[in-house]
């Protein structure tokens, strides 16, 4: 909380009363009431590299989609990597049960997402930006960095299974779209709702230009796995927007892919604070080998 207080004396804030955020795993978030009764977001992120690199996103996104406006921003100093005061969106995190009109409309949105010309971040400096030919080589260097602290977690047996299902089914994938805008985190806790709407998207933090194929991962895991029947109705809203790229050849990979890395960053971010979503992703990754 004293972090948190710097933060807003930084922001000259009147503050009536402060809650923290559910679903916010990487930076610290919370929502904030003021004296005249405007709630806000105050958003300390990992590192400065993501403060960065939110800001900039929120910034060129501003009126091409539902993201939350940037209020005031902070550049930090040697001990807090700084701070965004972030707009409140009229919406709650999507928490509840996803019926298939719901999931039709995420779909919609994703698509939406994706859509966005790769032209609008070209005079970015901070926003990564990978061409087909370069994304392979990008997936690659993350999952021998994730390895190296995945090691201490998963058993000799586990861990050796996983460098060969990489290295058997990494080269096969088909050629990869892009360059898109990618969320790299698109997963309920990230989508804001109103009256079963979509209503904003939020946390583009760790965003990017790629392909789009390692933007799925998470709906599969948090969506179409646990809600019935949400699939397909959100493929024909994602088709409605753009075509779906196929699914049956790169999901089984990045299924996982993603729960290899989640093993190693849980490790670089305390395993002992993650212990729940480490066993979510060993259930994933025997499953998967």
């Amino acid at each position: 909380m004293e972090i948190l207080q710097q933060v807003i004396q930084q922001f000259r804030l009147n503050v009536l009363s402060i809650n923290s955020v559910p679903e916010s795993y990487s930076s610290t978030v919370y929502k904030l009431i003021l004296n005249n009764q405007q709630q806000v977001f105050v958003k300390i992120p990992y590192s400065k590299t993501k403060l960065m690199r939110e800001y900039e996103f929120l910034q060129i996104l501003q009126d091409k989609l539902n993201t939350p406006r940037v209020l005031d921003f902070w550049e930090g100093n040697d001990v807090i990597p700084g701070a965004l005061l972030l707009e409140a969106i009229d919406g709650e995190i999507c928490t509840k049960i996803i019926d298939k009109a719901l999931a039709y409309e995420i779909g919609v949105n994703h698509a939406k997402l994706h859509s966005i010309p790769a032209t609008f971040f070209e005079k970015s400096e901070t926003i990564e930006r990978y061409q087909p030919e370069e994304w392979r080589a990008f997936i690659q260097h993350k999952f021998e960095y994730f390895s190296e602290y995945a090691k201490a977690i998963l058993s000799k047996g586990l861990f050796d299974k996983s460098i060969h299902y990489f290295e058997k089914h990494f080269y096969s994938l088909p050629a990869p779209d892009g360059p898109c805008l990618i969320h790299m985190d698109f997963r309920p806790g990230n989508i804001l709702l109103k009256d079963n709407n979509v209503k904003g998207i939020i946390d583009f933090e760790s965003a990017r230009l790629g392909s789009t194929e390692n933007d799925f991962t998470k709906i599969n895991r948090d969506i179409w796995c646990k809600h019935l029947n949400t699939k397909e109705p959100y493929i024909k809203g994602y088709n409605s927007i753009r075509p779906m790229i196929n699914l049956q050849k790169i999901l089984p990979f990045y299924t996982f892919y993603d729960a290899f890395c989640s093993v190693g960053w849980s490790e670089i971010r305390g395993a002992e604070k993650h212990q729940e979503f480490i066993k979510e992703n060993l259930e994933i990754l025997k499953k998967v080998l």
